[in-house]
């Protein structure tokens, strides 16, 4: 079976400065791959290469079996990669049915002429709802976005992710600012991307406890190399993945 995502020779310089630098690792379907490392590894700058905000010096990238090397954003969507950002990526002044429908709207090929009803749209609508039961959200289709708390804000972009029908998905530090009471409800929600939605997940957390929790595999970068990509187990033991934290204990 063909990975959904592989990378080969995976490279990025900007200005002479090497800040990934051959990256070779694939993800099987339904996997979920845990990225972790110090600051200034590179984990932010290999999920701005997959996702196409920045092109690569070097290598290839296969979403399944089609290459997306040098696709654009929107080619790269449509193709089935999504994204959440380390800030909320959301619109703040709509719904969140409306929010969500946006996604699921563009998923299922609606139309976005402005001088129609959207909510004619009844599929999208269908999927918008679906998605936001999926998360926690469903009695609060009407709530404007922006009045979310941070931790509801981190669902609603999970309902968008869900609703764009995307089969790989990029998780790029979940957790940030999240208050301690609300991570373990995100970490189900996140769970169940894999194990429910048969999605395969990418995740970038500095939360060491939430990796080990998730992930099938994690693999570890370091000014821009990768380490070692292999059962959570087998990394936390390595040596030079805990001379990379400086001796911390993972």
């Amino acid at each position: 079976m063909k990975p959904a995502l592989a990378v080969n020779d995976l490279s990025l310089a900007i200005g002479g400065a090497k800040i990934l630098d051959g990256v070779t690792l694939s993800v099987a379907q339904n996997e979920t791959l845990g990225i972790i490392g110090p600051n200034g590894a590179g984990k932010t700058s290999f999920f701005n290469l997959l996702s196409g905000i920045r092109h690569v010096t070097r290598g290839t990238i296969f979403l399944g079996e089609k290459e997306i090397t040098h696709l654009s954003i929107d080619e790269r969507a449509r193709a089935g990669i999504a994204r959440t950002f380390q800030t909320s990526s959301i619109f703040p002044n709509l719904t969140l049915l409306e929010n969500v429908r946006i996604g699921a709207q563009a998923s299922l090929g609606g139309s976005f002429n402005i001088s129609k009803n959207a909510y004619k749209f009844t599929d999208s609508l269908d999927m918008a709802h679906a998605c936001l039961q999926q998360v926690g959200l469903k009695n609060r289709e009407l709530q404007i976005a922006g009045s979310l708390s941070h931790g509801d804000k981190r669902r609603l972009e999970i309902a968008i992710v869900l609703a764009s029908s995307a089969e790989v998905i990029l998780l790029d530090e979940p957790m940030a600012g999240m208050s301690v009471e609300n991570v373990p409800e995100l970490v189900e929600i996140i769970r169940s991307l894999a194990r429910v939605h048969h999605k395969t997940v990418l995740i970038v957390e500095h939360h060491m406890d939430v990796v080990l929790g998730l992930a099938d595999r994690i693999a570890v970068l370091n000014f821009g190399e990768l380490l070692i990509c292999d059962t959570p187990e087998k990394v936390i033991a390595n040596t030079t993945v805990q001379s990379a934290y400086l001796g911390e204990v993972l």
